[in-house]
C-alpha cells in the first residue's frame, strides 16, 4: 500500500493508540515499590540520657570548679563543701583510734606478764614448791586479762570503723564527675546550703555514642525489625545531610505519643521504642533531644528475618 494513502496513515495512528494503552495497563498492573517501610518521628539521645548530679551530703558549698560548656573528666572535682565539720569528726574519731590501741598495747604486755606468772606458780606447786591457791589464782587473773584485751582489741577495731567512717563523710563533700562529658548546666553558687534532697546542682552530658528513640507506630511493629537499616532525616528543615542508621532493639511496652504535635493524634496513638544506632558517628554535632525523622529501608524481595 502506498505510504501516502489515507489508509495507511489511519493504521499507523491506531497502532500507536494500542501500543500506548497497553504501556499504561502493565504500569497500572505494576505499581512501583514504596520507597520506605515505615517512618517515625524520633529524638536524638545517648544510652541512660543526662546525668542529673546532687551533692552526696549536707552543708554549705564552699567552692564551685565547674563552669556550663565545660568539658570535664571523670573524677574531677566540681563542687566542694566547707570541710571544717567533717574534718573535725575525723581528728576526733582518730584520737579514739589511738587511744583504743594504746589501751590494747599495754593491755597486751599484761597479758604476757600473766601468763608468765601464772605459768611459774603452776610448775611451782607441781614441784611441791608452792600452794596450789595461788597458782589458781595467777591463772584466773590471766584469764581475766586476756578478757579485757580482746575487749580492747574490739574497741580499736570499732574505732577503725569510726574513723573510716569520717574519711567518708569528709569524701562525700566533694562532688566529683563521674564521666567524662560536658557540663550543660549550672545550678549551685558558693555560700548556698544544699542537700541531697535539694535536687541536682549539675546536668552533664556523658561522652557517649549518639542515638536514636524513635516511636513506632504499632501499625509497623511487624514490618520493622532489629537490624533493619533506616535513614534519619532532620525534622527541623535545617538542611542536613540523611544519616545512615540501624535498628537495636524494638521495646516491649506501649505508651502514648510524646513527640505528634497535634493532641488529639498524641492522646489515640500508641506507639513503642525502637531505638537506633548510627552506622558511623556523625560529623556534624547532633544535639540531645533534636527532633528527626527516621524512615525504614524496604527490605528485599525473597528475604526473610
Amino acid at each position: 500500500m502506498n505510504p501516502r494513502h489515507p489508509r495507511f496513515a489511519l493504521a499507523l495512528l491506531a497502532a500507536a493508540l494500542l501500543c500506548g494503552c497497553s504501556q499504561d495497563q502493565t504500569s497500572a498492573a505494576s505499581p512501583a515499590a514504596p520507597a520506605y517501610a515505615a517512618v517515625a518521628r524520633g529524638r536524638i539521645d545517648i544510652e541512660g540520657g543526662l546525668l542529673k548530679l546532687t551533692m552526696p551530703a549536707e552543708g554549705v558549698v564552699d567552692n564551685v570548679d565547674a563552669h556550663e560548656g565545660q568539658h570535664v573528666h571523670k573524677g574531677q572535682l566540681l563542687a566542694q563543701l566547707k570541710l571544717e565539720p567533717a574534718k573535725l569528726a575525723l581528728d576526733s574519731a582518730q584520737a579514739e583510734q589511738q587511744q583504743a590501741a594504746d589501751q590494747a598495747s599495754a593491755l597486751q604486755q599484761r597479758v604476757k606478764s600473766a601468763d608468765l606468772r601464772a605459768s611459774r606458780l603452776e610448775q611451782a606447786a607441781k614441784a611441791g614448791a608452792g600452794d596450789v591457791q595461788s597458782a589458781d589464782d595467777a591463772r584466773e587473773n590471766a584469764q581475766q586479762v586476756h578478757a579485757e584485751w580482746e575487749n580492747a582489741k574490739a574497741n580499736t577495731a570499732l574505732a577503725a570503723q569510726k574513723v573510716a567512717a569520717a574519711r567518708y563523710q569528709l569524701e562525700l563533700r566533694s562532688l566529683r564527675s563521674p564521666v567524662d562529658g560536658e557540663i550543660v548546666q549550672r545550678m549551685v553558687q558558693p555560700g548556698a546550703t544544699v542537700s541531697p534532697a535539694s535536687g541536682p546542682i549539675f546536668v552533664v552530658l556523658p561522652d557517649a555514642p549518639r542515638i536514636v528513640r524513635a516511636e513506632l507506630n504499632e501499625s509497623f511493629i511487624g514490618v520493622v525489625h532489629q537490624g533493619m537499616a533506616a535513614e534519619v532525616d532532620d525534622d527541623s528543615g535545617a538542611g542536613m545531610a540523611p544519616l545512615q542508621a540501624h535498628v537495636l532493639r524494638i521495646g516491649d511496652v506501649f505508651g502514648a505519643s510524646t513527640l505528634e504535635d497535634d493532641p488529639q493524634v498524641r492522646a489515640n496513638t500508641r506507639t513503642v521504642e525502637c531505638v537506633l544506632a548510627f552506622d558511623q558517628q556523625p560529623s556534624t554535632p547532633l544535639r540531645i533531644g533534636q527532633r528527626v525523622v527516621v524512615k525504614f529501608a524496604p527490605q528485599p524481595a525473597g528475604t526473610s528475618h
